[in-house]
């Protein structure tokens, strides 16, 4: 799929990465592309780039190892106590880094048959460890109401989940979606936690910030999660703007992401010791309330790891040093 903003490339190159990979933007993501004339932080999450046919030595096409963990089609469940629900593969737009890019928005991904549907629900209650589910994708917020009610209620009659989790760009990306009566569905939910995927304060529209304003004001919580993007977060003016974007939103920051190992990815990854000092650099810059956990996924499935500075060293005598927000190191004991 093809949208006008992709005229900043060549024709040619636009239909090369978008028969490999899929392409889509919404209105107002493509109204910020336009002001940044196609050259700042939401065009280079969005727009096609000839960079992303280029197959790195390290890039894998399912670098946090899903398909290991995917008992039945629609469920990755990776660690004990919780599970994903992918009921679409479809999102409103399509991020140029995505970790699923090989599966998102491909015809035979779009959606789960109810047959399947059923069998992953099946396979939720079949398993009583299984106490959180989280809905991702693609964007579970592009399924229709009716449709994502029913999941709902389905996943609220199993006893055993006590949780939901909604993972989601559509607040920002497409906030005329969250409609009274979207709204209305996630809370009858509850306990649900939305977590929004944004990655640089220029995200934040008048409209954006009304969509999270309505989710929020109904007692839905919401967490953002952020994706360390090379060129357009990858430094700490951005990170800072970001995060206290989030929070004056009433979101939580949650997670910061490494970027994940897909193809056609590497130009978007930056080391992971550039990481850990960026995230280091937050702790004496904002709040408390503005910090993520920085995070890489593991390639081969084996979850998630925090990968942040330690501010805790052993001493040979059996105490500890402890690193206070400027780098000093101060002996507090045992």
């Amino acid at each position: 799929m093809k949208t006008n903003c992709c005229e900043v490339l060549p024709t040619d190159d636009i239909d090369a990465v978008a028969e490999r990979y899929a392409v889509a933007i919404t209105p107002v993501m493509q109204e910020l592309i336009d002001a940044e004339q196609g050259q700042g932080p939401i065009s280079r999450q969005f727009l096609p780039d000839t960079r992303e046919l280029e197959q790195g030595e390290l890039d894998l096409a399912d670098p946090i190892g899903d398909k290991p963990h995917s008992p039945v089609p629609g469920i990755v469940h990776r660690y004990p106590d919780r599970a994903l629900l992918t009921p679409t593969k479809i999102c409103p737009v399509y991020c140029r880094f995505c970790f699923r890019r090989e599966t998102v928005g491909r015809p035979e991904h779009a959606m789960l048959s109810d047959k399947q549907l059923d069998n992953a629900l099946q396979y939720v209650r079949d398993h009583t460890e299984i106490w959180e589910v989280i809905l991702s994708g693609g964007d579970p917020l592009i399924l229709s109401p009716r449709r994502l009610k029913a999941i709902l209620e389905t996943l609220r009659s199993i006893e055993h989940v006590r949780v939901i989790r909604v993972h989601t760009r559509v607040p920002l990306v497409a906030p005329e979606r969250i409609s009274k009566e979207l709204v209305s569905i996630l809370r009858a939910a509850a306990p649900l936690f939305v977590v929004l995927h944004a990655n640089h304060a220029s995200e934040f529209t008048a409209a954006g910030e009304a969509a999270c304003a309505r989710l929020v004001d109904v007692g839905i919580p919401m967490l953002g999660q952020t994706v360390l993007l090379r060129d357009v977060n990858d430094d700490a003016g951005s990170l800072e703007a970001l995060m206290r974007r989030l929070v004056e939103n009433r979101i939580k920051p949650y997670y910061l992401h490494h970027t994940d190992r897909a193809n056609g990815t590497g130009h978007f990854r930056t080391s992971i010791t550039a990481g850990r000092e960026l995230a280091a650099g937050l702790r004496g810059r904002v709040s408390g309330l503005c910090q993520p956990d920085y995070v890489l996924d593991i390639p081969g499935g084996h979850g998630k790891s925090p990968i942040g500075q330690s501010y805790v060293r052993d001493c040979d005598d059996g105490s500890h040093d402890v690193m206070d927000y400027s780098g000093r190191w101060h002996p507090y004991g045992s």
